[in-house]
């Protein structure tokens, strides 16, 4: 009697219990598996977060890499005025440049750059360049007594070191 009912609901009926046990046997699978998605889940927001994280830096770094090219730029453009005003110093047109300096300077100075190298500092190898050494007895050796072109910073990061004559000890001073 291989097909009666009662052999069909025999099979019926163990098929019915090994498929509630194999449903009881798979849910530790299920859990194993839905923890593994869950740790993956986190992986993956992570390892997003990361990339947004690190795309930010590459974009800050391109934006000030940009502007310190523009202002380096700008720096150039004061420079020449300033050689300008150097050469004529005095009249009417000297008076125009020097209100283009300022303005330039002006325009400068709100980007937060700032003017390094005066004379009367001490030397300072991360701020100046030294291009050339004087004999100086009234200022102590080491000093800037001259600034051949102005450098510039901005925060604390040094665009352009100035270049300074550095006084020295005079022959008789030892």
């Amino acid at each position: 009697m291989p097909n009666s009912p009662e052999s069909e609901r025999g099979e019926a009926g163990s098929t019915a219990t090994e498929g509630g046990s194999l449903a009881v046997e798979q849910q530790p699978d299920l859990a194993v598996q839905l923890a593994e998605t869950e740790l993956r889940h986190k992986r993956a927001l992570a390892d997003l977060d990361n990339y947004r994280k690190r795309a930010q830096r590459e974009i800050d770094r391109r934006v000030d890499e940009s502007r310190e090219m523009l202002l380096r730029e700008w720096l150039e453009v004061s420079d020449s005025v300033d050689r300008a005003l150097r050469m004529e110093p005095t009249g009417p047109a000297a008076e125009r440049l020097r209100a283009v300096l300022e303005q330039i300077e002006a325009i400068l100075g709100r980007q937060g750059v700032r003017r390094i190298g005066e004379v009367g500092e001490a030397f300072d190898p991360h701020l100046h360049e030294a291009v050339g050494v004087r004999e100086a007895d009234e200022v102590a050796p080491g000093t800037v007594v001259e600034v051949a072109r102005s450098g510039f910073s901005v925060g604390d990061r040094v665009m352009r070191p100035a270049q300074v004559v550095v006084s020295r000890a005079g022959p008789g001073d030892g």
